[in-house]
């Protein structure tokens, strides 16, 4: 049933669910398709930013323990504005061995294999429960998962919620069982305006911003060269916390005292740390700096540290009933930490025990032009049954 996938997927890419919109339309596309497949289903309805948006939670199955969640994200990541595109972001195109389309790796591929792998199951052939969680608000830190993971439980009524979640985010169909969390957070630096031909009267907010950048380099710094022996396999290339600036501005014209910098950092912590202790460590730091500028007044300027959003790691247990199956499903010999969080870092703090493991390529998420390869796309639904057999149905050992 190729002509079902690729119905999915570009009824799938042509909503445009991008954070910052509501997904409803598509979430109930998605409902639909999986009520005619003769699955249960409920929306855990949220608002976000102000904008509404839903969960989608489907199951099939006794109401017995085990079984498997299967889990994804219906949002994307905006591209208007994305220099490089040459093709129409919410038109999924078949162009020789890849499919094109915004969400077509990051990850409505692998949405619209489980809902293909839904029509193809019998159902009658489970002995234990298999659950899909479709969430909203993932690439915005993982909100939409913050939200259901609480509750669950509740919203599958009489069914045992499962220990066991698989999470199709691309990763070339390796296993992923750790990640880091994530800190994001915005740095303020309120200084005293004025004019530029008498800089000693003011204080510029930019210039004192140079130095916070400058101690938190020397931070990363320190952080690089302190290297974890206990993850240097997860996280071969980075096994340590690392930060990033992201976002600088300050100023309001040429020949004015800038009076306002703002600055946004984002950091990513090693699995097994408070993902707070490093947030911590900047405010110490940051509350240490002369925050007088070089222009040589007394003025001093007022640095604002402000509160983190958090994304939980991933660090999940090895040798489950889970890695066992998808280890002879996709032929890998080896399980790692991946280098982008997920909703599994909120699942874990309601006791759920995810695997990162899909088919697109890491290297086309959120880029122009985003594409997955054929081969992996048509042959995952098959993947997604065989996994689903081995844990719900007769192959489950």
């Amino acid at each position: 049933m190729a002509d079902y996938l690729y119905d999915t997927i570009r009824r799938l890419v042509a909503f445009d669910t991008v954070s910052a919109n509501s997904n409803i339309e598509a979430a109930q596309f998605l409902a639909d398709r999986l009520i005619g497949a003769g699955f249960k289903a409920v929306f855990q309805k949220v608002e976000i930013s102000g904008v509404q948006h839903a969960n989608l939670i489907a199951w099939a199955g006794p109401a017995v323990h085990d079984g498997l969640t299967i889990s994804g994200h219906i949002d994307t990541v905006p591209f208007d504005g994305q220099p490089g595109w040459t093709r129409d972001p919410l038109r999924a195109d078949l162009e020789g061995d890849r499919l094109y389309g915004r969400g077509t790796t990051d990850m409505k591929g692998f949405i619209a294999q489980c809902i293909d792998a839904a029509i193809k199951l019998d159902r009658k052939s489970l002995k234990r429960p298999l659950v899909f969680v479709f969430t909203a608000d993932e690439e915005v830190g993982c909100r939409g998962a913050e939200l259901v993971g609480p509750e669950l439980g509740g919203l599958l009524g009489d069914l045992p919620m499962p220990g066991l979640c698989w999470i199709g985010e691309p990763t070339s169909y390796g296993i992923c069982h750790a990640h880091k969390s994530i800190g994001a957070f915005e740095l303020k630096v309120q200084g005293r305006g004025g004019h530029s031909g008498a800089p000693a009267e003011g204080v510029n907010a930019i210039a004192v911003m140079g130095k916070v950048i400058d101690v938190i380099g020397k931070l990363q710094q320190e952080r690089a060269s302190s290297r974890s022996a206990a993850f240097a396999e997860a996280f071969p290339e980075s096994p340590h916390d690392v930060l990033n600036f992201g976002t600088i501005s300050g100023g309001i014209a040429l020949n004015m005292i800038a009076e306002e910098c703002r600055l946004k950092i984002s950091y990513r912590s090693l699995p097994d740390v408070d993902p707070l202790e490093l947030h911590r460590e900047i405010e110490r730091r940051v509350s240490a700096i002369d925050t007088r500028d070089w222009a040589g007044g007394s003025p001093r300027a007022k640095i604002i540290v402000g509160r983190p959003q958090i994304v939980p790691p991933l660090l999940s247990s090895r040798g489950t009933a889970l890695e066992r199956a998808l280890a002879e499903v996709t032929g890998a010999k080896t399980s790692r930490g991946a280098v982008f969080g997920t909703d599994g870092g909120h699942f874990a703090l309601s006791g759920i025990t995810s695997l990162i493991c899909g088919p697109g390529d890491l290297d086309q998420a959120h880029q122009p032009n985003e594409s997955i390869r054929r081969e992996p796309f048509e042959r995952g639904s098959e993947m997604i049954l065989r996994v689903v057999d081995r844990m719900c149905g007769s192959g489950v050992s």
